[in-house]
């Protein structure tokens, strides 16, 4: 279960340094072919790191043949300095490897504002590099390090594979606690296929699968600088693959990992899925789900067990008549199948409603259409607030 399940793919991952922890810190993935096609989606935050640049740099012929990864430093707001160390280390992978700097992915997580210590990431490089030439990189446990490497603030590696009847085969792996509030992206993820796909139809299947499950995940409201996805092609399995069945199998796997992303948050102790029925558009349903999904007031209520429905009500009240239709007396709530708001009146007692679960269901009915759609976020919690004022991010 991991970035390694597709034929054409090894992974490794090494101590470069980087994290004061002395633990995994940087992690390679590469296609070893025959196929090279690829498809990235970035952070829609305006402000870039670094690596984010180089990629987009690297996607416009939609090859890649390797992913370089580093935890322990953003390399963001870093300068010509930074894009420099960026560069070198693409050309240090390319070396190693024997590819073309110009088709490796460069990621990076960690602190914002602090320069990477080229010297630390040449030797975690060539330490993985080295892994890479062994058998024992094609193995799950490869790509497990890989995982382990990528994480800061996780506290469990992240993975998913997907195992296609007709041969072909996807795989996964990602990191994210924190600022877990993307634009077609979510933190760094790598996903992998030896389908026979070009870096075209891998652009499609990537931008569906991500605009409603990475992109529907909003745990804190906080957008990274660095967030990656990366799908890889290697074509080692020789089979054509049907775009739909592999689009839905995509969606499906990026859908688990998201999953895992969500549980995985930053001091949250209820993970907690938002769902907005009959909207006129789906983009009006994401709209409201996604107001209360960053409502503070609400999410610290769901934190105390207390199923505050008038939280929701008002969060959703935020969303402008232009942008969402619905009339705010007509709206009805229920929390983990209890109707607690019918019409905007109270329904059922809130008093019924059992939040010791970490599991929790909110559902939103407008009553102006057809459409839906589902936020995933979690509660406001201490934790979270020790570890953000602990951990510089």
């Amino acid at each position: 279960m991991s970035v390694t399940a597709p034929a054409g793919f090894v992974a490794a991952g090494a101590t470069a340094g980087l994290k004061n922890s002395g633990g995994l810190d940087l992690a390679l993935v590469q296609n070893l072919g025959p196929l090279t096609a690829a498809a990235s989606v970035f952070t829609s935050n305006r402000c870039l790191a670094n690596p984010v640049i180089w990629s987009q740099q690297v996607m416009k012929d939609g090859v890649v043949s390797a992913i370089v990864l580093n935890s322990g430093g953003a390399n963001c707001y870093t300068g010509a300095t930074g894009f420099a160390t960026t560069h070198a280390t693409a050309e240090f992978v390319a070396e190693k490897l024997g590819i073309s700097s110009g088709d490796v992915i460069v990621c990076s997580t960690g602190l914002i504002g602090e320069q990477l210590d080229l010297g630390k990431l040449t030797t975690g490089i060539t330490v993985a590099a080295g892994t890479l030439a062994t058998d024992a990189a094609a193995t799950p446990s490869g790509g497990l390090a890989a995982a382990q490497a990528i994480m800061t603030t996780d506290t469990r590696p992240k993975q998913s594979e997907h195992r296609s009847p007709t041969g072909w085969t996807i795989g996964g792996m990602a990191k994210g606690a924190g600022m877990l509030a993307p634009g077609l992206a979510t933190m760094l993820v790598v996903l992998t296929t030896d389908a026979v796909l070009t870096s075209a139809q891998l652009d499609i299947a990537l931008r569906t699968a991500t605009r409603v499950t990475f992109d529907r995940l909003d745990s804190d409201g906080c957008m990274s600088t660095n967030d990656t996805v990366s799908l890889l092609a290697s074509g080692a399995s020789g089979i054509d693959a049907d775009l739909t069945e592999f689009t839905d199998a995509l969606t499906a796997l990026c859908a688990d990992l998201a999953g895992q992303l969500q549980a995985d948050a930053e001091g949250a102790s209820h993970d907690i899925a938002i769902e907005v029925r009959n909207a006129r558009t789906e983009d009006e349903a994401v709209l409201v789900a996604r107001a209360i999904s960053r409502s503070n007031l609400f999410k610290a209520a769901i934190y105390g067990n207390d199923p505050n429905w008038g939280r929701v009500l008002a969060a959703a009240g935020t969303v402008d008549e232009a942008d969402a239709a619905f009339d705010p007396y007509g709206i009805d709530v229920a929390i983990n199948g209890v109707q607690v708001c019918r019409a905007g009146e109270p329904d059922q007692p809130r008093e019924l409603v059992d939040l010791s679960p970490r599991a929790v269901s909110v559902i939103v009915d407008l009553h102006e259409g057809a459409e839906s759609a589902t936020i995933l976020t979690n509660d406001l919690t201490h934790d979270y607030v020790e570890e953000n004022s602990a951990y510089s991010s």
